[in-house]
């Protein structure tokens, strides 16, 4: 078997020409994990990866290398990875560690992140931020230091570093202004120093001179505030605009203690951020939802759909949520009165979300006339959802018929619901085909 790291490292990104991994679980599901040894064995990753960890549950751990071996042979970081989380799961921890040394050796960029890590996890972890202290203005390698300064007892050390870079008088003009560590991520990484030696007060205040106060939709000093039980200072910074994350931390943690009502009024359904936020306003209808209250639930969306008249994501998640209290007429009726209002034409876009409502109301064979007879009611994007109601129904032969007709641009759907079919051949030769470039 011939592989490429580049051919590989694009089919694993793209999902293109290959079998991927929630269609390699399918097979497994379906008992099918022959299928999926033999093409492990011709250049397909994913079935490569998923047989490996089925050979080291059964105590194989030597075919389970030698299956990855020619991909990390490669030296694809994916696969050397792969490898090395193997070896360290099994108790190999000098082989996972001369893995991972050996690939950061000839330069790869991911790998002194991983070897250190790697090191600090298994007794080493003063090697392993010696080996990171020179590269403190790295974001990725710095957040690894102050991981490791934990485990090494460096914290001090780590602080120093970090404080050295933060410019107290500084603000980023724009998202390429500071290269490297920035000072957002260099207080942030302080603080947690600082959390972490006990020091909350010196983290909180590092904390509220940051520029940009949500990361990967993360507050920091929101989370901070709910880990120490100080409510009130959390509830006072969800109060200030642009907290988003702080509110709906504010609300989680109340609802966990208990205090549904507290969370409730959080959002403030009338005056608050879910009168204006939609975001808010679905977080505050999906804890509604949880707590038996679907009618205030499906208010809370409609207000926002009236509010925002034609936002798709608005819609659909009102179109969910009617589904989910069983009032799929309410939802129906809302995207009638919609498309009335454009002229009684609407865009597939619009369009779809109200086909499970209309299945819900008068069965799937009507919702899939009237996907039918929509004007966008023959493409490709229209198939991939009249497949899915009629496999829905239990009719997975019927949404094999419609989605061949797309065979290439519904590929993973059409596989997919071959493999439920036992129509494994098939299913194959399918997903072996490249996948066109949308537009």
């Amino acid at each position: 078997m011939a592989v490429d790291s580049a051919d590989l490292d694009y089919r694993a990104r793209t999902r293109s020409g290959c079998i991927p991994p929630e269609l390699v679980s399918r097979l497994v599901h379906h008992g099918h994990a022959a299928v999926v040894e033999e093409w492990a064995g011709r250049g397909e990753w994913f079935c490569a990866l998923v047989w490996a960890r089925l050979l080291g549950e059964r105590g194989r751990q030597a075919d389970a290398l030698e299956v990855l071996g020619p991909y990390a042979a490669t030296g694809w970081w994916t696969a050397v990875v792969a490898t090395a989380e193997l070896l360290e799961g099994w108790g190999r921890v000098k082989e996972a560690i001369e893995t991972v040394r050996a690939r950061m050796a000839v330069g790869h960029p991911m790998a002194l992140e991983a070897y250190t890590r790697l090191l600090a996890r298994h007794g080493r972890a003063a090697e392993a931020f010696t080996m990171l202290l020179p590269h403190a203005d790295d974001e990725a390698l710095a957040t690894a230091l102050v991981d490791v300064a934990a485990v090494a007892g460096r914290d001090e050390e780590a602080a120093a570093l970090l404080a050295a870079r933060i410019r107290a008088d500084h603000r980023c003009d724009g998202p390429w202004c500071c290269r490297g560590l920035d000072n957002d991520t260099a207080i942030g990484l302080l603080a947690t120093i600082r959390e972490r030696q006990g020091h909350i007060a010196e983290a909180i205040a590092l904390l509220r001179h940051r520029q940009i106060t949500s990361v990967n939709s993360r507050d920091q000093l929101a989370d901070l505030f709910a880990r120490h039980g100080r409510i009130e200072e959390l509830r006072a910074y969800a109060a200030t605009d642009g907290h988003e994350e702080a509110v709906q931390r504010l609300a989680v943690l109340l609802e966990e203690c208990g205090d549904v009502e507290g969370a409730i009024a959080v959002y403030g359904q009338t005056d608050g951020p879910a009168a204006w936020n939609p975001r808010s306003a679905y977080e505050l209808a999906q804890l509604l939802a949880r707590h038996g209250r679907g009618d205030e639930a499906v208010a809370v969306m409609r207000a926002q759909a009236d509010a925002h008249r034609g936002d798709d994501w608005i819609l659909h998640a009102l179109s969910e949520l009617c589904l989910d209290q069983g009032r799929p007429f309410d939802g129906l009726a809302h995207l009638d009165a919609l498309a009335a209002q454009c002229g009684g034409e609407v865009e597939w876009e619009l369009f779809w979300m109200r086909l499970p409502l209309i299945a819900a109301c008068s069965g799937v064979d009507e919702a899939v006339e009237r996907a039918r007879a929509h004007p966008e009611g023959t493409t490709w994007y229209a198939a991939e959802h009249i497949a899915r109601l009629l496999a829905d129904a239990g009719r997975t032969d019927e949404a094999v018929a419609v989605l061949q007709q797309h065979d290439r641009r519904n590929s993973h759907d059409l596989a997919g619901y071959l493999i439920d079919l036992g129509r494994i051949d098939e299913a194959l030769a399918v997903l072996q085909q490249p996948r066109p470039q949308c537009g």
